[in-house]
């Protein structure tokens, strides 16, 4: 079958949903129509009777079955997290601009749930055989996915791994590591951080960012950020023109 990549609203059964931390939980769904979907782009899932479709981050997809990762936090997270095996789920993707893999050795982070678009790129690396370094930060131990391996983590409180936020160790990892690249995700005081740290080295960054997103398809302009774009400082949307960006050319507060 060929794979569908339309925006149409699509249909698929549940397969699965697990809790993987405290406040982490993972499904897998089965679409019914095949899709091709690169890492760092997303999904947006219907939610019940609510208005606006929920937007989630692919963690993997594999076998006709796609993962997601998310956290139980609103109306519409938890209808998703009280979803069954069988129970139809109605979304629309893959949707937004993915990692641009390139084969250079790359160095990957994540914070707490960026975890699931970082990890589904470290995976498909090492399917091409891409040498890379895999490191991730979490609040505590008990918040670290179980479904996921890292080749290094850290906790805020020490409770796993090295002590402090994963921003406090980049610089170790890029003259440990030498990456020529650097993907990350998580929260936008993250990527900064990290992004700042790697133009120290004249190392290229790509960025996947977090943003509250209404409309998924760049018409509501809920998710605006700026970047720098033929010299000058232009608007982008994160949900159309993203999630993906050159860490160099976002504009950060």
């Amino acid at each position: 079958m060929i794979a569908q990549k339309t925006k149409k609203i699509q249909k698929g059964l549940v397969n699965e949903l697990t809790r993987v931390s405290k406040s982490l939980y993972l499904i897998r769904f089965t679409p019914h129509t095949p899709v091709d979907i690169k890492p760092g782009q997303f999904v947006s899932v219907l939610c019940d009777n609510l208005t606006l479709r929920r937007p989630f981050s692919v963690m993997d997809y594999e076998d006709g079955v796609i993962s997601i990762l998310f956290k139980k936090k609103g109306a519409g997270t938890t209808y998703i997290s009280n979803l069954k095996q069988g129970d139809e789920i109605d979304f629309v993707g893959p949707m937004g601009n993915g990692f641009n893999i390139e084969r250079k050795k790359s160095l990957l982070i994540s914070a707490g749930v960026g975890s699931a678009p970082v990890f589904y790129l470290h995976k498909k690396m090492e399917e091409l055989g891409v040498e890379n370094f895999f490191a991730s930060g979490f609040v505590s131990k008990e918040e670290i996915p179980s479904n996921l391996e890292f080749d290094m983590v850290t906790t805020d409180d020490g409770s796993e791994g090295k002590k402090g936020s994963i921003v406090n160790y980049v610089e170790g990892l890029i003259l440990s590591f030498n990456p020529e690249k650097i993907y990350c995700c998580g929260p936008e005081i993250v990527l900064k951080l990290i992004v700042q740290t790697a133009e120290k080295h004249s190392i290229k960054t790509e960025v996947a960012m977090e943003k509250v997103m209404a409309c998924s398809i760049g018409v509501c302009k809920g998710c605006v950020i700026k970047i720098k774009k033929d010299g000058k400082i232009q608007n982008a949307t994160v949900c159309h023109d993203g999630p993906v960006f050159d860490g160099g050319d976002v504009v950060w507060q």
